[in-house]
């Protein structure tokens, strides 16, 4: 009978077991919400005054406690061997280390985010600093500091990377927002032109530039949005898209003549509001908004790289006229995408006056520091020293300007060329000519842009 009810006891805990891998194996969502997470809170509670003192976060208190005084009552020589010595009892005040007040741990998907109160003379910095060591005593993957405000920061912890495996769709189904990877919090990177209008893309040689340029591409080309492109590279980037493209420079010439349709195209629109008395195009009825268009530029170097003071005129043009589409377009739905793989103020004025126009900020692994502070300069350093941290092997992995202020680690799905190919070739009907999107029938003349959509 002992042996029949020891049997059972086996079986019972080898079918919890197997349920338990199970759960683990095939839910592992709900399995760190019900059992993992409790039991990390409680750890983290447990140890987090351990934590605040090895981090150099905590701060002296006076406090009333009750000590033991030694008071010497017989012998007063200080060398005498034989002191009597009376201990009691009495109430002072002590230094008490005190470590910052923690909230309630709110588990995520990846991990966990609390608010801590700011202790007196603290500052945000001083947790930015303490970041590794608060991850590496959690046991966690990385510790961010998100979301300060006065005598508060929330500390957001993750306990695995997200970006190693980035698998999502770049269709949003909303008009002018694509989501063309993951942060590092989980959640899906969202860019919504809108919200943020102009775009900055900086990164090397595989870096994954391009293959954030085709996931765009990719999400893009389903909506009811015109494509512009500027590839100063012959063509070879963007040409195989050329069936969802409205118009393709190709040259410095074709770009002057294509950028100064825009600037007309943005008049024109800027009147029609005007007549109708609405601040942007969004103020329009629906039948009069006119159709959002999305500037795409391959290589933002070849429009300013100057050969000889024969292009000296083209090249002030160019500058001129893609700056005042940043200053302009955001109002008339005009918006614009910069790639490049070298971005520095020795590229001219030009450069650095567009430049501070694009609000959305992408860095991806660079070769040179200028092209780092050029792009997230004016940002949190710390943004600037994660950029350069990104190592070579981990391709589309960058740093993005969220809409909130914040900067994020942030990984682009891979969309093949031939998938992007694909998605330009099924939604070609959807390219406005560029002879009637900018009120003309007739095609733009020699020099004036290359029409891609009939």
């Amino acid at each position: 009978m002992t042996n029949v009810i020891l049997a059972l006891v086996g079986l019972a805990a080898a079918a919890v077991a197997a349920g338990l891998w199970a759960w683990r194996k095939f839910h592992p969502v709900s399995w760190w919400y019900v059992v993992q997470f409790p039991g990390r809170a409680v750890l983290a509670y447990l140890t987090w005054h351990h934590v605040a003192s090895g981090c150099s976060l905590t701060r002296n208190r006076r406090r009333w406690r009750l000590t033991l005084d030694a008071l010497p009552v017989v012998g007063q020589a200080a060398k005498s061997a034989a002191t009597v010595v009376q201990y009691r009892r009495r109430m002072r005040r002590v230094d008490v280390e005190k470590s910052p007040r923690i909230g309630l741990m709110r588990p995520t998907r990846l991990g966990w985010r609390v608010r801590v109160r700011l202790a007196d003379g603290q500052v945000p910095a001083d947790y930015e600093k303490a970041a590794e060591g608060i991850a590496h005593a959690w046991r966690v993957h990385s510790v961010r500091v998100v979301d300060p405000r006065p005598g508060r920061v929330t500390l957001w912890a993750t306990m695995r990377d997200p970006l190693t495996e980035v698998r999502v769709s770049p269709e949003t189904g909303e008009l002018l927002k694509v989501r063309p990877g993951k942060l590092e919090n989980g959640t899906d990177w969202i860019m919504d032109f809108r919200t943020m209008p102009h775009h900055l893309n900086a990164g090397a040689t595989q870096s994954g530039k391009s293959t954030l340029m085709n996931a765009m591409i990719k999400g893009l080309a389903p909506q009811p949005v015109a494509l512009v492109g500027f590839d100063l590279k012959g063509g070879v980037e963007l040409t195989p898209y050329a069936p969802r493209l409205s118009a393709l420079a190709t040259t410095r010439r074709e770009s002057v003549g294509l950028l100064e349709d825009l600037v007309g195209e943005l008049e024109g629109r800027m009147a029609l509001c005007r007549a109708h008395g609405a601040r942007n195009v969004w103020k329009l009825p629906e039948d009069l908004r006119p159709v959002p268009i999305v500037v795409l530029v391959d290589e933002v170097a070849e429009l300013f790289l100057m050969a000889d003071k024969s292009e000296k005129d083209e090249i002030a043009k160019t500058g001129t006229a893609l700056l005042r589409v940043a200053q302009l377009g955001r109002a008339f739905a005009v918006y614009l995408v910069i790639c490049g793989q070298r971005i520095g103020s020795d590229l001219g004025p030009g450069v650095t006056a567009l430049r501070a126009q694009l609000s959305g900020r992408i860095c991806h692994r660079v070769n040179d520091p200028e092209t780092a502070n050029m792009t997230l300069g004016d940002m949190d350093p710390a943004a600037l020293d994660a950029a350069r941290a990104i190592p070579a092997e981990t391709p589309g992995v960058c740093i993005v300007a969220g809409s909130d202020g914040s900067w994020y680690r942030a990984r682009s799905v891979y969309v093949s060329e031939e998938d992007a190919e694909a998605a330009a070739r099924e939604y070609a009907h959807l390219a406005p000519a560029w002879g009637d999107l900018i009120g003309s029938s007739a095609p733009p003349a020699s020099g004036r842009g290359w029409p891609m959509a009939a």
